[in-house]
């Protein structure tokens, strides 16, 4: 327990949050707790002010994680305020990237969804001479040339979009030749479709990933939905680590 004059052994501090008195000594030293005076014989005279700047500290790694608190908590009490705010805006702004960026995979996913189906690709027949070393071809599939044309590019731009990680065609084995499976012609017909809506190549390359690894619209938009609301959680555990850290600045006097 803390003395008659509000002072506070390093264990009491601990306490208060279930730390060690370890960690309470390394955020003296990190700058998260104000500095400390200490007695004639050297031990550290804690307070209520570091009981509070803890409990803000926290609240703010709730919403920033610890990283971004260590920095900021440091620059208020050394007294740079704008490199605190600069870190705390910093934070905000990651989630409103995210935010843009949820909603424009969304957007370019529905006009995937909503472009009309396209035919099954022709089967092609396997090569009547492949050499005695090589797999056989698939039995399915179209290479480069044919893919091309139904997409309606050129073969240098699908050459362009594999070289991008956007398309997986697999190899014949002996001729090299390029081989398209249904899925590969309708990821390239997508990538097609959003490069002529303008869509940067990332959100194009987040919407084939949502494609390949969920299967169905259905499971995309629902994964899309369910990223928005722990965004939506996050945003408002943020938010209410900077109200914490907006008071504790106004008792400092450091705002007015």
């Amino acid at each position: 327990m803390g003395d008659r004059s509000g002072r506070l052994r390093a264990v009491d501090l601990a306490a208060t949050a279930g730390i060690s008195v370890q960690q309470v000594r390394n955020y003296v030293d990190l700058g998260v707790l104000p500095p400390v005076e200490r007695t004639p014989a050297g031990y550290r005279i804690f307070t209520a002010g570091h009981a509070r700047a803890l409990a803000v500290a926290r609240r703010l790694a709730e919403g920033h994680g610890w990283t971004r608190t260590r920095e900021i908590m440091a620059a208020v009490h050394r007294g740079d305020l704008p490199a605190a705010l600069a870190t705390l805006d910093a934070g905000h702004a990651e989630l409103d990237r995210e935010r843009a960026e949820i909603r424009r995979v969304l957007g370019a996913f529905e006009t995937v969804v909503a472009a009309p189906p396209t035919a099954a690709p022709p089967t092609v027949a396997p090569p009547t001479a492949a050499p005695p070393t090589a797999a056989p071809a698939p039995r399915r599939g179209l290479r480069i040339g044919v893919v091309a044309r139904l997409v309606g590019v050129r073969t240098s731009q699908l050459r362009l979009w594999e070289g991008r990680g956007l398309l997986r065609p697999v190899r014949e084995r002996g001729t090299r030749y390029r081989v398209y499976d249904e899925a590969e012609l309708r990821a390239a017909q997508v990538v097609a479709l959003l490069r002529r809506g303008a869509y940067p190549f990332d959100i194009i390359a987040a919407v084939l990933d949502e494609l390949r690894s969920t299967g169905s619209p259905q499971r995309v938009r629902a994964e899309l939905a369910r990223r928005e609301q722990d965004l939506h959680r996050r945003s408002l555990r943020r938010l209410g680590g900077s109200a914490a850290l907006h008071d504790y600045l106004s008792h400092r006097g450091l705002i007015g």
